[in-house]
């Protein structure tokens, strides 16, 4: 029964008739139009106060789930209920009207006294109905909706639907033919009403003013669907009859959208003006967000718009008659000159509190308004054009040419709206003054394309100085001096109508037609320029070009054959293909045509800083501001206005480091500043009034809605499309701005393959999409926007007439072809996105997010080829998360059919913890276990080279991709749907990824986003989750000890730990308690119990690796400290992690715990110890599998004791076992990994004056971090690069390249908030300038290391970046010392304690020692302390013997005997040694000897050998 219901509901013709009253539905019109009907019956009025200012607000909402449909929902619940009420009582809704309705009962004269009761009962109930919130009969009623109206049973009946459709919109009748899209039109959107309203000469004579009404109607309809505007509702009151109006209903949106309104406005003055019987006509015109809905209930609705616009328009032209008024968005919006309007007295009008100016629409024929066509924005001195330096460049070469040439040239940017085409002539207006020219700018509108003639007759007017003019007889004399010698007088009066003259017309003239007196006008105009070309050269400059008319694009083209004129346009591309003489000149071989390309993001990061007025802005802004305005200048300032209308902004002056206390919340200090050379350009804050701008606390900047004027411009392009791409766009916009092609099939209804790639092709040729092969594709290309390019000889709108259709065809198979191949599509503009997003309904969204989430939550864990893991291991088994469930059967023969092993098969596989082991007996030396470990990883090396079984992965690492296009969508899926336990365990993951590829930012971010889901979740009685909560702070602690801020990683890690039930010790009673009990569990874990015990589950190992992970980082974090007792806890955190990854029983966390706990001896000095365990670490991985985990365990312990042998000061191992390592990564194909191995085995090779080897590891990082858009190797690539020339004596790269790629990466997200790199890289800069002298240049950069150095990370990155700095400390004590400055020898005495701290650390590896030794020995010497000068100096020469440090050891030879030398040194001797310094290339040819180029090092310079002090 409820599916017959169903489906008469769903008939075309009862949903047709659903939006008619009964009136027309059974009415017996004949089809004569107008028609009269004459009945009794009852008329009743109802209105529903309040809900246009609900509009209002929901309308102006900063995020994008404001939701239309909670409108529809709050209006439907009452208009539903009187709906109901009325046809209860028998009544038909004869009109809705917004939110009032008018209802009618339609009766015989002798019923009507007992209607009139029936009538006002109906009032009395629709009164009382509201008084409570659901009444029992509401509910009734609505059970038995089929009873209220017959209409709802209609059969089908071709003739009435036919008949019917006439009185319906046709938004409402594609809607309907188009099922997939019912709802659709229920939206908050920017429209533009046009209210016109018509007062009779005989208002109440039906009859007579009928005609008047049919004849109004029909202009007016056939005047909108010209611009696809609708009326949407006509009303005859007692103030005449008045017709809503709509341009920018859903689906009809189009391009100028208000100068079209207002286009239409005039034209229905004008002809409704004549009609006869009307007496006034009144036209209201308003722009803005409006809500645009189906009303009513069920069985009866109504299409209409509500919202304060609404209003405004109705008002405006009840209280404005007799004229077209329009609002101040109207007049702004419509880009027209101002004398179209004249600003009118404001009145108070009911029910519009301030509705801003109001203007009088005074007609649009072009007027020449001499010297008011100039270009629409002025040059600031003080706001320079930026990133557009191509574009000037352009016009430089091209201005160059057209000086030097007798020829004319053109040049013509071609740009959409907001790319910035008027600043960029602007700026060319200014640039192009000189003495010997003349410079005409103007600026068209859409207007002057309908005007003959119009662009030369404002350059002839500009030309003979009538601009000028003040009235018409001081033109007219100007004229007559200018043409007398070249014009018979006779012929003047040809000037009267295009230079609003008064000559007297001759007979000559009058007799000429109009084509002919147009020639003769050209012809004089020619001779009139060929003459001004003599005496000065014409730069004639159009803005908005494309709307120059057809006449002045023929003279034009005849003008750049004949006369020498540089010709300058910015126009937007044709949307028609231009005419001939515009094609001719487009095509001419002296036109330059440059297709503008979006600005960088660089400059929109200084736009932004110089449209605010601050020093620098948050990196979440910037991320933001970039990405949304996808590089165009006025989409960037739209979302600026839109942030600081919702008050997201907040000013304040910038802190001092000293003053900022971190906490968690200011742990990354990430404010973006402008580029280098904008402040060099003086265009900043004034020093000390530095003003910072950030974020209002709890804003969501991705979440917020689109600004109303970027929105428009989505709209408009959303509704060019067909229903079915728009279909399209909107599930993609569902899922995100990136999604992959197999999701989007999944969620598209009734879509084939081939249909929807077809669609997308179409959708990519139209910029909509952007597809790319893979992530790294992706990567690569958000990094930079596409920049302008010159188009050769012709516009890309130019293409032959013949062949356009194969060669479209073509080019659309090709472009399906590039869709099957690129999986990955991203919508170009994040703008398009969100408005497409906020076009669905709550529940069609929850519905989409849903099917969203089941597809990707099935590939949401690490790629194939790192074991499809969880990033934070075994998190799902602690969590029940999952929305598809599997039984565990199925989900094992999934596992055997992917040739996985079972749980089974792995437990026969493992190898426990074995005794002994054939490889290490116990006489040997160490040299030869060394050499075993050597050869075992060869063999190793060899197997995987040679053998046929699959151990090398077939593809590379593809979690980085996995966590883009599947794990951060689920997440925001997840997030939609209201599922905040499921989001916040994939933000943990999402936290864990970015962790794991390096990206601390990032990481920071997401666990901001999982924290507030925390505090929501916890307050949730249902929930509760430890182990959310404790790897949410073990990832907390984790960012804070790689940001260096070690007192709140601690803090973190050791609420983690307590979380997790593994207390750590806070006093040294509980500590040695917590040793002993620890030792006598390592002991039991060693003995042949610990074989025995069964596996831990899932969930415990979950719990495992967590605390594992935390006693990692806390063990590190007290070798850190200086203080005695912090050893013992380091070493007690040491002994945990070991003791926690020998009860996982896993290989691989018990091989990483061995070495952390070797390298924890090592450091603090324990030698039997620390070798005992790396054998131990051996010896398990002898009897791994090689294949899958076991293979990648061999090169991870490869790379780490390469790492712990750098750091120890073992060279020689350090190459060897790194060479090994670097191998084995290659192979596997794990760029992480990979990368950095080559860094340490960079290092070491460095150290060792292995320059050749060096060479082809610097090489093969090159090409990793170029092949894999990897940051962090690019940038230690130019470490080593800067390294080479400060110590090595050559150059690998110049020091200008490695300058500028700190410049162009310092606020990189990933290396800004690496801290031991930028370190090093800046310290290098700032040595460089220290040695050259350049003490401005020293202080920039020792500045901005500084500001690092106090993010204590234990890396080799970091501690290689500090001594850096301290060379840069010494050089500047070095400069103290020769000033004699008062505070040299307390800078000395702080900077000699400084360096003795960092050797005394733990932390502190004992390979930088020699260079902190050299460099306490020069501060002792500069200080006269020749006694521990030597003794440093020979202390660091030793220890450079034993590590075969040759760099150093060289270095320090030089130092020795150069300090005691009676040399002197020349204020410049870095500056000759610079120029001395050879290329590699001349190294490797043999041009220079490699051994030559060791004497090129900086010798520090000693000029006082007595105590100075």
């Amino acid at each position: 029964m409820n599916t017959r219901k169903e489906e008469l509901q769903d008939r075309a013709i009862v949903r047709i008739a659903a939006h008619l009253p009964d009136l027309i539905v059974y009415g017996d019109f004949s089809p004569q139009r107008p028609s009269v009907d004459y009945f009794d019956g009852v008329l009743m009025f109802v209105d529903i106060s309040g809900f246009t200012a609900m509009t209002e607000k929901f309308s102006t909402a900063m995020y994008m789930d404001r939701g239309a449909e909670q409108l529809v929902e709050i209006l439907n619940y009452y208009i539903s209920a009187i709906v109901e009420k009325v046809l209860i009582f028998g009544g038909d809704i004869l009109k809705f009207a917004g939110d009032a309705l008018l209802a009618l009962w339609k009766v015989e004269r002798k019923q009507l006294k007992n209607i009139i009761t029936v009538v006002i009962k109906c009032s009395l109930e629709i009164h009382g109905l509201f008084g409570t919130q659901e009444s029992e009969e509401g509910l009734d009623i609505r059970v038995k909706i089929d009873l209220l109206r017959l209409a709802c049973m209609l059969e089908s009946d071709p003739d009435l639907e036919l008949s019917l459709q006439k009185y319906v919109m046709e938004s409402i009748l594609k809607q309907i033919d188009d099922k997939q899209l019912r709802g659709y039109l229920s939206e908050l959107r920017p429209v533009t009403i046009v209210f016109v309203n018509l007062m009779f000469q005989d208002q109440n004579k039906a009859e007579v003013i009928g005609s008047a009404i049919q004849d109004a109607c029909v202009h007016i309809s056939s005047v909108l669907k010209v611009f696809r505007g609708q009326i949407n509702k006509v009303f005859m009151f007692d103030k005449g009859c008045s017709f809503l109006c709509v341009f920018g209903f859903p689906g009809e949106k189009a391009p100028d959208e208000v100068t079209h309104a207002l286009e239409s406005a005039v034209d229905i003055f004008d002809f409704c003006s004549q009609v006869h019987k009307i007496h006034t006509v009144s036209i209201g015109v308003a722009s803005g967000i409006v809500f645009c809905g189906i009303v009513g209930h069920t069985v009866r609705h109504e299409y209409t718009v509500i919202g304060q616009k609404v209003n405004i328009a109705a008002r405006m032209m009840m209280y404005y008659p007799g004229i077209v008024t329009c609002d101040s968005v109207t007049y702004n919006g419509s880009n027209l000159p101002p004398y179209f309007f004249k600003e009118l007295p404001k009145k108070l009008m009911k029910g519009v509190g301030d509705s801003g100016p109001v203007y009088q629409c005074l007609g649009l024929n072009e007027k020449v308004m001499f010297g008011m066509a100039y270009l629409t924005c002025n040059r600031n001195e003080g706001y320079p054009l930026l990133g557009r330096d191509k574009e000037i460049k352009y016009f430089m070469c091209t201005m160059k040419e057209f000086l030097m040439s007798n020829c004319s040239r053109v040049l013509m940017y071609e740009g959409l709206s907001g790319f910035g085409k008027s600043r960029i002539l602007m700026e060319i207006e200014y640039l192009a003054q000189g003495e010997n020219h003349r410079t005409i700018a103007i600026a068209l509108t859409k207007v002057s394309f309908h005007q003959n003639f119009y662009t030369i007759q404002i350059l002839m007017a500009n030309v003979l100085g009538l601009d000028t003019c003040k009235h018409y007889k001081e033109r007219q004399t100007n004229l007559q001096n200018k043409v007398k010698s070249l014009l018979d007088e006779k012929f003047h009066c040809l000037l009267n109508d295009i230079f609003h003259v008064q000559f007297p017309i001759s007979r000559e003239i009058s007799k000429m037609s109009t084509f002919r007196k147009q020639k003769q006008l050209e012809a004089l105009f020619m001779k009139i320029l060929e003459q001004t070309v003599k005496e000065e050269r014409i730069i004639f400059i159009i803005d908005e070009a494309q709307f120059v008319d057809y006449a002045s694009w023929i003279f034009m083209e005849k003008l750049i054959r004949t006369v020498p004129i540089f010709i300058i346009m910015s126009l937007s591309p044709f949307t028609e293909i231009p005419c001939a003489a515009a094609s001719a000149i487009m095509k001419n071989r002296n036109t330059t045509y440059v297709t503008l390309g979006a600005v960088q993001p660089n400059d929109i990061r200084n736009k932004v800083c110089l449209d605010l007025n601050v020093s620098s802005i948050p990196k979440e802004l910037d991320l933001y501001l970039v990405e949304g305005s996808c590089g165009i200048p006025f989409y960037c300032e739209e979302l600026v206005k839109n942030l600081d209308h919702h008050r997201v902004l907040v000013f304040q002056q910038m802190e001092t480091e000293e003053k900022t206390k971190v906490t968690w919340n200011n742990l990354f200090k990430n404010f973006i500043k402008p580029t280098e050379e904008f402040k060099m350009s003086g265009l900043g804050n004034e020093e000390g009034t530095e003003e910072i701008c950030k974020l209002a606390s709890g804003v969501r900047l991705k979440n917020l809605s689109p600004p109303a004027s970027l929105k428009e411009i989505s709209l408009v392009q959303l509704d060019s499309m067909s229903l079915s791409h728009q279909m399209l766009v909107r599930c993609a916009a569902i899922i995100g701005l990136t999604f992959t092609t197999e999701l989007l099939f999944e969620i598209l209804p009734c879509w084939n393959m081939k249909m929807m790639i077809k669609a997308l092709a179409t959708l990519v040729e139209s910029n909509i999409f952007d597809c790319f092969r893979d992530g790294k594709d992706l990567r690569l290309a958000l990094k930079q926007n596409a920049a302008s390019f010159e188009v050769h000889n012709r516009s890309l709108s130019l293409q032959p007439t013949e062949g356009i259709a194969h060669g479209e065809e073509e080019e659309l198979r090709e472009l399906e072809s590039e869709v099957i191949e690129c999986h990955i599509i991203r919508f170009c503009k994040p703008m398009m996105q969100k408005t497409a997003y906020e076009l669905w309904l709550k529940d069609q969204k929850k519905a989409m997010h849903l099917k969203c989430a089941r597809f990707l939550e099935e590939n949401a864990h690490r790629c194939d080829h790192c074991r499809s893991g969880d990033f934070i291991p075994y998190h799902h088994f602690t969590v029940d998360i999952r929305l598809n469930t599997l039984d565990m059967d199925t989900i094992k023969k999934m596992a055997t059919s992917h040739g996985f092993e079972t749980e089974e098969e792995i437990k026969i596989s493992r190898a426990g913890i074995p005794k002994n082991s054939e490889l290490f007996s116990e006489n040997l030396s160490p040299e030869e276990i060394g050499e075993r470990i050597l050869g075992f990883f060869d063999v190793i090396l060899t197997k995987m080279k040679t053998s046929k079984e699959d151990i090398i992965p077939l593809e590379s690492c593809q979690c980085e991709e996995i966590l883009e296009i599947v794990i951060l969508p689920l997440a925001q899926h997840f997030l939609a749907l209201g599922e905040n336990n499921k989001a916040l365990y994939y933000f943990l993951e999402i936290t864990s990824a970015y962790l794991t590829l390096g990206d601390n930012y990032m990481a920071y971010m997401y666990l901001n986003e999982g924290e507030r889901l925390l505090k929501t979740l916890k307050k949730e009685k249902s929930w509760s989750q430890t182990f959310e909560s404790a790897t949410f702070y073990s990832l907390k602690g984790q960012v804070c000890f790689n940001m260096g801020q070690m007192v709140l990683a601690k803090k973190m890690l050791r609420k983690a730990l307590k979380l997790l039930n593994r207390i750590f010790p806070y006093n040294l009673i509980s500590l040695f308690l917590h040793t002993h009990m620890e030792k006598n569990r390592h002991f039991h874990y060693v003995t042949q119990q610990a074989q025995e015990s069964s596996p831990p589950g899932k969930k415990r190992l979950a719990h495992l690796y967590q605390q594992t992970a935390c006693f990692s980082l806390l063990w590190q974090i007290y070798s850190l400290n200086y203080f005695f007792h912090h050893k013992y806890y380091g070493h007690l955190a040491a002994m945990m992690e070991l003791n926690t990854a020998l009860e996982t029983q896993n290989d691989f966390q018990i091989i990483k715990a061995y070495l952390d706990y070797a390298m924890y001896h090592h450091l603090a000095g324990y030698q039997g110890v620390w070798f005992k365990y790396e054998v131990k670490a051996m010896e398990q991985i002898f009897n791994l599998p090689l294949k899958g985990e076991g293979i990648e365990i061999v090169a991870y312990v490869a790379g780490k004791l390469s790492y712990i042998k750098l750091m120890m000061g073992y060279l020689d191992l350090a190459i060897e076992l790194g060479a090994r390592a670097h191998k084995m990564w290659a192979l596997l194909q794990n760029p992480n990994q990979h990368y950095v191995v080559l860094c340490r085995l960079s290092k070491s090779l460095f150290l060792k004056n292995r320059y050749k080897h060096l060479i082809q590891m610097l090489r093969r990082l090159w090409d990793l971090s170029v092949a894999e858009g990897h940051i962090i190797s690019k940038a230690f690539f130019y470490l080593v690069c800067l390294d080479i020339m400060l110590y090595s004596g050559f150059v690998y790269r110049t020091f200008e390249e490695c300058l500028e790629f700190i410049i162009q990466n310092e606020d990189n997200r990933i290396l800004k908030f690496q801290s031991g790199l930028l370190l090093g890289l800046y310290s290098s800069i700032a040595i460089w300038y220290g040695r050259l002298q350049e003490w401005d240049n020293f202080y920039v950069f020792s500045n901005r290391a500084k500001t690092l150095v106090s993010r204590r990370t234990p890396t080799i990155l970091y501690y290689d970046g500090v001594s850096r700095y301290m060379e840069g400390q010494v050089l500047q004590l070095q400069k103290q010392i020769e000033e004699q400055s008062e505070t040299a020898q307390d800078s000395g005495v702080e900077l000699l304690k400084s360096l003795e701290s960092l050797v005394a650390q733990n932390t502190t590896g004992p390979v930088f020692y020699p260079r902190l030794y050299h460099l306490m020995a020069y501060i002792c010497i500069l200080m006269g302390d020749g006694q521990n000068c030597d003794l440093f100096l020979n202390t660091a020469l030793k220890l450079s013997e034993i590590q075969g440090n040759v760099l150093e050891k060289c270095w320090l030879n030089m130092s020795k005997e150069w300090w005691y030398s009676n040399c002197t040194l020349t204020e410049d001797q870095w500056l000759h040694t610079i120029l001395s310094l050879p290329a590699w290339e001349k190294i490797v040819s043999g041009k220079v000897n490699i051994h030559d180029v060791q004497k090129n090092k900086f010798l520090m310079r000693v000029n006082i050998l007595d105590n100075p002090f």
